[in-house]
Order: C-alpha cells, then structure tokens, then sequence
C-alpha cells in the first residue's frame, strides 16, 4: 500500500512502467537520474522499507531490527551501500534476484518474513528504480545478525521445499476488464504493499491461505482486520472515501490506526499520492469477503451489566453513552469493523496499554486513551470488551477472562 512518484500522478500500471522504463533507460551509462532516484525512493516508501529495515533512527536502512515470527525471530539485514555488511558489492541482477525470489547472492535462500512472495510481482524498472534509490543512501556498517528460529527452522535448505509448496513467482497480471486505477490498486496491494503479509490468515508453514485472501490474521499480539467486503467486520460499510482518509490521516470516521498499522501509515501510506491511494481504495472495495463471518452468540445479561458498569465509570466520557465518540478524535465504537472481529486481540491490547492516536500532516492533532491494565482486572476487561463488541448493534465473540490474561502475559513479555 504505497507511493508510485509523487507529483507525476500516476495513475495506471501501464503508464507507471512505461514512464520507469523511459527513466531507466534515460539513466544510461551517466549513472541513474535524479528522476529515478525519486521514483525509486516512492516505491520504497510504497513497500515501507524502512519499517522492517530500520533499528537505530539515526542509522536509517541499516538493517538489525527483531521481527518476531512463530518461528522464532529473524533480524533484518542492512540495504545501505556498505560493500561489507551492506548491498554495496551487489549487481543489478543480484539485486532483481534477492527482491523478487529471495535468494540472496551467494545462493542461499531468504525466509519468507522478507516478503518476496509480494515482491515478486514487481517490474524490473520498478526493482532497478529501488536499488537506485539505495544506492545513494550513506553507507552504514552494520553486520547482519544470523537468525534465532526454532529447531529445525534455522536449515535454510529447507526454504528450497518451502518455495516449492508455496512460492508462486510472477509479475502482477493486469485485468483488462478492469479499470487502470484498479489494476494500479491491485499491483500495489498484492504486490510491494504486501498487504496480505499482514492480513492474510496463514497455515501452520507460515504460507498464505490464499482462498482466505486479506481475511484478517494474528499478528505480534495484535490483529490485522479484513480489508474485504465482509459486512460486520471488514471493509462493506467503508466507502472509497473512508479508505482513502483512512491510509492518508491514520483515521477517519469509522477507526483510527493502531499498532503496527500506525507506523505504516506514519511511515508509507500517508506519503503517497492522492491517485495511488484512491487506487488501493477502489481494489479493497471491490473485494467480496473471502469467508463467512462467525455466528455470534450474545453475552447473557449479567456479563453486559458488568460490562456497562465498567463503561459507565471509565469509557463514556470519551466515548458517550451511545458509543459514539468523537470521530477523528475518539473512534466510534458502534460499527467499528476492528472492534467486531473474531479476534480480539487488539481490543485487548489497545484497552490494557492504552492508545495514542497517530498523527499525520494531514491530522496533527494528538489523542490519547490511557491503560487499565493496572486498574482493571482480568474479569473487568473481559466484560467490558464483550459490552463494546456486543452493544450498539454490534456483535462479537465473547471474551474471557483466561484471554485477557494471555493478553496481558504477552504485553508483560514486551510481545
């Protein structure tokens, strides 16, 4: 879900490569233009590079920072042009190789948390624009840190049978019956967005279950909602407006961004432009939801007693008595397609460490919810998570006790 050159307005795959193909080749042997480089520098702001690639502020692309996975833990490696630690002695080729089917230059196999499963739909002009662009990053020696998987998941031979199971390489495929602006959406979501390295459920080898395409999945102690058409908990009461607004300003008047999609949004999606973000807007919105929503069978009576008590005395004076809030400032809480899911996980997680609301240049203003986790015990944040997911027409799963301690466990271990 990102940028494509700010200020061109592009609009279209189509017009996208053929622009980069005339900048590639305008580059020639006097070394890449400056209008590649910015065009290059967009699509990495688009695959939000920098969120994975980046530990230490001050040391920008320099790799080291954990990413946690059910395997165990994986640390990014440097993209600065050191030619010792970083990507500074790699070819063109062993670049577009490494992106787009995860080998690296020696031949060794990448794991899928660097998500060459989405990459691999990208142009070559595109590929060689980002290599570009971190060419002229100031080079940073930082040697990468060898990962910390479980037995026997630190075998990288075994990524060879992995890739055959489940890598499927191959460029985005535009829909002719579609729009330019939908084919520009798709390329970017399903390809250097890699949304659905997030929001996709995955299978027990950490593969995408494709059939359940952007369905919403667990991830890090949170939970990454639908972005398809699923009526109560994914996109079908979303206008293209409100995605839009949303990937722009981190809120809107339906939800504000949490967790790890606040950085995104800090870091990419508010820096895009206007047409590619109304494109990824137009692609969501034409997604039908991927599986059934969950039957949900309603708290009884003295659980949503519990629950409005516990509303009553912390929540109603952001949120009102009817849920409402103050949109933009208090998310609403009726409707609210994240607060609905099966998953309640960033419920939980927003309620027992509180929330600060995101700021963009196109909504500076700050918000704050303070944590209960202190105040609150486990029954009263379980009550009243069934009361919000459950009133107002809303309809949740119910919540338990023994979840909010797991919950609490993981926020406790910094998970």
């Amino acid at each position: 879900m990102r940028t494509i050159l700010t200020g061109l307005a592009l609009v279209g795959l189509a017009l996208c490569s053929a622009v980069a193909s005339t900048v590639t080749s305008a580059a020639g042997a006097a070394g890449p233009s400056p209008e590649l480089i910015a065009y290059g520098k967009a699509l990495v702001e688009a695959g939000d590079c920098a969120g994975c690639h980046t530990a230490d502020p001050a040391k920008p692309f320099a790799g080291g920072k954990r990413i946690d996975t059910p395997f165990g833990a994986i640390y990014a490696p440097n993209l600065t042009p050191d030619r010792d630690t970083g990507i500074g002695g790699w070819t063109d080729a062993d670049f577009t190789r490494a992106l787009r089917t995860g080998i690296a230059p020696d031949g060794s196999n990448y794991y899928p948390a660097f998500p060459y499963p989405y990459f691999t739909k990208t142009t070559k002009d595109d590929t060689l624009a980002i290599r570009a662009y971190l060419a002229t990053l100031a080079p940073v020696t930082s040697r990468n840190k060898p990962p910390e998987l479980r037995w026997p998941f630190g075998y990288r031979g075994l990524m060879r049978l992995w890739n055959t199971m489940y890598f499927k390489p191959g460029l985005f495929e535009p829909d002719q019956t579609k729009s330019a602006a939908w084919n520009r959406g798709g390329y970017l979501v399903t390809g250097l967005g890699h949304c659905g390295a997030c929001h996709t459920p995955k299978n027990y080898f950490g593969a995408d279950r494709d059939a359940q395409a952007l369905s919403g999945n667990a991830v890090g102690g949170w939970f990454a909602p639908r972005l398809d058409g699923a009526p109560r908990t994914g996109l079908k009461s979303w206008s293209e407006a409100d995605i839009t607004e949303y990937l722009q300003s981190g809120r809107n008047a339906k939800s504000h961004a949490g967790g790890p999609m606040a950085e995104v949004v800090v870091n990419s999606t508010s820096k895009m432009s206007d047409a590619d973000v109304r494109a990824i807007a137009i692609y969501l919105k034409s997604l039908p939801p991927a599986r059934r929503e969950t039957i949900v069978t309603p708290p009884d009576a003295a659980e949503m007693k519990a629950g409005q008590a516990v509303y009553a005395k912390l929540c109603i004076a952001c949120h009102e008595a009817d849920g409402t809030g103050s949109p933009r400032i208090y998310p609403p809480l009726p409707g609210n397609a994240l607060l609905q899911s099966i998953n309640p996980s960033s419920t939980l997680r927003i309620i027992l460490d509180g929330a600060h609301t995101v700021t963009t240049p196109r909504a500076p203003n700050t918000g704050e919810m303070p944590a209960y986790a202190e105040q609150l015990s486990d029954a009263e944040i379980a009550a009243v998570t069934n009361y919000i997911r459950n009133s107002w027409g809303n309809a949740g799963p119910l919540v338990t006790p023994a979840q909010v301690a797991k919950a609490r466990k993981r926020e406790a271990n910094g998970q």
